[in-house]
């Protein structure tokens, strides 16, 4: 049994092995049964993209993709995240769906401190692989799991959008 210390200040012990393939490179990883995924992305693997907000799913800045849906890291236990592709913001940031949504997001003045950046465009991933239109009214629901003390939302609405429309091929509108 090996024990092993934990950002948070806690002692992990009966570590288990998982399998999953992080950003696109297949890990085996030790993990705690009590551990989140947030602490296995941001402690042992320095993916630090993922945020620590609120701790209790309220605020979306530990999005991730989980199997292609966007989830909070922060109530996800590691031991889920077993057999599963995840995509944290510095995966993403790889991908042309992550770069169009950076661009959109700079062009649209919708990052400010950056805190909840990440959480957003994680989230963004999920709903613009729908290849679906989407009117304001769903976009603003869909995006509601988060929270953003600086823009105001309109921005970042803006930007996702945008990024929708450009994906779709259609004419953004006025």
């Amino acid at each position: 049994m090996q024990a092993t210390s934990h950002g948070n200040g806690g002692i992990f012990l009966n570590r288990i092995p998982i399998h999953c393939k992080i950003n696109g490179e297949h890990l085996e990883l030790m993990v705690d049964p009590n551990q989140r995924a947030l602490d296995v992305l941001r402690d042992q693997l320095r993916l630090t993209g993922t945020k620590e907000g609120c701790g209790v799913g309220e605020c979306g800045a530990c999005t991730i993709l989980c199997g292609g849906l966007a989830v909070n890291s922060c109530l996800m236990p590691a031991v889920q995240m077993d057999r599963e592709d995840i995509w944290t913001a510095e995966g993403l940031a790889q991908l042309e769906i992550g770069q169009q949504l950076q661009r959109a997001f700079s062009e649209n003045g919708a990052v400010q401190c950056g805190f909840c950046t990440p959480g957003f465009i994680m989230t963004a991933v999920e709903i613009l692989e729908t290849n679906r239109l989407y009117t304001d009214d769903e976009l603003r629901k869909l995006l509601s799991g988060h929270l953003c003390r600086c823009t105001g939302y309109e921005n970042i609405l803006r930007a996702v959008k945008k990024t929708m429309y450009r994906r779709l091929g259609l004419p953004l509108p006025e």
